[in-house]
């Protein structure tokens, strides 16, 4: 995963804090602002978001032609039938 870019410094939250903003956390996160979540004032994770495969919109019809499937796809193999 890339780096996002930050526009300001990161800002470290314990937590229990963490627990309780999170929905701003989230936000502040989707800004672009560094969100690092800490427990005894050791860095943990950081709270990123996932990027452009998150927000990418699915267009139905469009691996048309992409996929096939074979003709015999659904014959049971000969050396199965003793398991139907």
């Amino acid at each position: 995963m890339t780096n996002m870019a930050s526009t300001g410094t990161a800002r470290h939250y314990n937590v229990a804090e963490a627990k309780a903003r999170l929905s701003d956390l989230v936000r502040k996160a989707l800004l672009g602002d560094d969100v690092i979540i800490a427990k005894d004032n050791k860095p943990l994770v950081r709270l990123v978001p996932l990027g452009s495969a998150a927000s990418h919109t699915r267009t139905p019809g469009s691996a048309k032609g992409r996929v096939t499937i074979a003709a015999d796809f659904d014959r049971t193999p000969d050396d199965f039938t003793d398991y139907v």
